[in-house]
């Protein structure tokens, strides 16, 4: 009689034991942020660096978000364009994370072969398109040239409008590029043809860094250049390099327009529209597509106006567009969305000439 007893207030205090180690539903875990319904480790792994103010901070800005939302652990790996860093970088992504997002450019070589080598972890490669064998990386395509086109109907309306201080009367506009790759002549293609749509003399001068995306110095000696060459508005497509292009713009008095994230207030006044690329926002949807289940490995998904994924803002703290620019943005902006007017994609055509 004694053992059972004893056998029976054993059995209890386990159970007690184990009813304390259960967490109630719904309850937060000791950190204090919501449990992780899908994979529990996310990595960036950028090509560049963070605080350019523009592309690769707008990713990270959807990182910190899935970390508050999920309670997911991140880490992000700047390679600093460093094509040493690429596969090293790759690797540790690969031995730390469930899901590595990833900025691709210079590496997407090694980016396929270690995506076939580990058919478990989930790949998603942003602003380009990246197939592997095995059709595991899924990639995120902004529309650029839908947002593009907007900024160069705002250039050639600014540039022809006498009525704005400092604006001359050649029909010239500028734009800075980081580099000679695809997306950036994606962004000076339809850039030229906005541009264009407004006066078909118009002329479009461009300055390529050379691969310098993250020397402010050489942005902005490029951006005083175009204004030398009677450019009143340049467009920069120059990440951190082009924080040198905004600052040239509020030197000479004159206008820029930023990209990737809203530069509007970075120059009040002479920064007078933004170009967007939400690279943050892609990152929490595809993340959420993974929660619930409807990600699909090695699609492309096509981010553009209509999805939010790209736009054209102007609201700022000092306001330079006349309100006819604006209105014809906004009902430019709604045709595209509604399919009415239709933008020409890149065509691989040499931009540069």
């Amino acid at each position: 009689m004694k053992r059972a007893i004893a056998l029976m207030l054993l059995i209890g205090v386990l159970g007690m034991m184990l009813t304390g180690c259960t967490t109630p539903q719904g309850a937060l875990p000791q950190s204090g942020q919501p449990e992780a319904a899908g994979p529990k480790r996310v990595v960036y792994l950028i090509n560049g660096a963070l605080g350019d103010n523009a592309f690769y901070d707008s990713g990270q800005a959807g990182i910190d978000a899935l970390a508050a939302e999920y309670g997911v652990e991140t880490r992000t790996i700047e390679a600093n364009f460093d094509a040493g860093k690429y596969e090293p970088s790759l690797q540790a992504a690969v031995n730390y994370a469930d899901v590595i997002f990833v900025i691709s450019y210079g590496f997407e070589d090694q980016l396929k072969a270690i995506a076939d080598k580990n058919p478990d972890k989930i790949f998603v490669n942003i602003d380009t398109v990246v197939q592997n064998d095995a059709n595991t990386i899924t990639s995120v395509d902004f529309i650029e040239e839908e947002s593009a086109y907007l900024a160069g109907v705002v250039a050639g309306m600014l540039t022809t409008d006498a009525s704005v201080p400092n604006i001359n009367p050649d029909k010239i506009v500028g734009v800075v590029g980081g580099d000679v790759d695809p997306v950036v002549n994606a962004f000076i293609y339809a850039y030229e043809k906005g541009a264009q749509s407004v006066d078909p003399e118009m002329r479009v001068e461009k300055k390529s860094l050379g691969g310098a995306w993250d020397d402010a110095a050489k942005g902005k000696q490029a951006a005083l250049q175009l204004y030398d060459q009677k450019a009143d508005v340049v467009f920069q497509v120059a990440a951190a390099a082009g924080i040198g292009v905004l600052q040239a713009a509020a030197e000479r008095g004159l206008y820029a327009i930023g990209v990737d994230t809203n530069q509007n207030d970075l120059e009040p006044g002479f920064v007078v529209a933004s170009d967007i690329k939400d690279v943050g926002k892609a990152i929490q949807e595809v993340y959420k597509s993974i929660v619930d289940g409807s990600y699909q490995p090695g699609a492309v998904l096509q981010y553009g106006l209509a999805s939010g994924g790209v736009d054209l803002v102007t609201a700022a703290q000092v306001k330079v567009l006349p309100d006819a620019i604006e209105a014809k943005v906004a009902e430019l902006r709604q045709q595209i969305i509604d399919g009415t007017l239709k933008i020409d994609l890149y065509d691989g055509s040499d931009v540069w000439q």
